[in-house]
């Protein structure tokens, strides 16, 4: 569970959960972000887990350190709900156009395209966090043989619906944006809607994820 609890600048408390980053750790981030957000304890104006750390926001004028350190000490964490992980099916076409990064990919990984898009379909990820950019899911774990390091030089624009790889973990860019990332194909999919208030992400922490194989035309008829 948490390790350490401190501050972060004036008005934010860090709540350390260790270094190892797996989905045990991880898991336990997601139920403490989604029961403190649940219980909408007065002054806590925001919430940011990453894959084991937990940033708590707070309004200096409602609440101070201590006081929401104290908050989250006591918690039960017997009593906090653990919610279904919602699965989702990602579509993904690895045309050439798209598959920005395979050469390099068979040179590092010592794989055959084939075989990386064979351990890439027939994997199911568990979403970490979102971020660098809105609703960007980090989905891990890749098996130890697709882990690879970023590119030594990031490209300025990487195309909107992008996946990539990168260490441990897949994601998706959800909008055009730099990034270093190694890039294995492209999805059709809005994963990141900014018109949906409530819910503008498709993918949340705690989520699974599995990728589809589709064709070019398939890509190019999605949204139609």
């Amino acid at each position: 569970m948490i390790k350490n609890i401190s501050n972060l600048g004036d008005a934010a408390l860090y709540c350390d959960f260790g270094e190892d980053v797996n989905k045990e750790v991880n898991s336990n981030v997601i139920k403490y972000f989604k029961n403190i957000k649940e219980k909408n304890f007065k002054g806590i104006i925001n919430l940011t887990p990453s894959y084991n750390k937990l940033i708590i926001s707070f309004d200096l004028k409602k609440v101070n350190f201590k006081e929401v350190k104290k908050i989250i000490e006591n918690l039960d964490i017997n009593e906090f709900k653990s919610e279904s992980s919602k699965k989702i099916e990602i579509p993904v076409c690895c045309a050439d156009f798209f598959s920005l990064d395979i050469k390099r990919l068979e040179k590092k990984l010592f794989l055959k395209k084939d075989k990386i898009y064979e351990n890439f379909f027939n994997k199911e990820y568990f979403c970490y966090m979102t971020g660098f950019i809105a609703g960007m899911p980090f989905l891990g774990d890749l098996d130890k043989s697709m882990r690879i390091n970023r590119l030594e030089t990031p490209r300025v624009k990487v195309p909107k619906g992008s996946v990539g790889l990168t260490e441990q973990f897949a994601n998706i860019y959800t909008f055009e944006s730099p990034g270093g990332w190694n890039i294995i194909g492209n999805t059709p999919i809005e994963v990141f809607n900014s018109s949906k208030i409530d819910n503008p992400n498709l993918i949340s922490p705690g989520d699974l994820v599995t990728f589809k194989q589709i064709s070019l035309t398939d890509h190019k008829n999605y949204n139609e």
